[in-house]
């Protein structure tokens, strides 16, 4: 089955040629649709966690802790 590929620009061209109301409604879509999909997957992430640390995966840490080590990983990327 051959599959129809489509660039971004290809999609950008097509919405552009949308009258101004239904480039707002597609914008509004893919807001709902990004901010769903990314609810998903925080959720997702977060049973994971759960099941990691009620496994004994994971250890119990301070807020300071945490905020301490996320700094350090963030100080190290720059």
């Amino acid at each position: 089955m051959a599959m129809n590929v489509v660039t971004l620009d290809q999609v950008v061209d097509t919405a552009m040629r949308l009258p101004p109301e239904q480039r707002d409604m597609l914008l509004e879509i893919l807001r709902g649709r990004y901010i769903e999909a990314r609810r998903r997957e925080i959720a997702q992430d977060a049973q994971e966690s759960l099941a990691a640390f009620r496994a004994g995966k994971l250890k119990r840490q301070s807020a300071e802790a945490v905020i301490e080590e996320l700094r350090q990983t963030l100080e190290g990327m720059e």
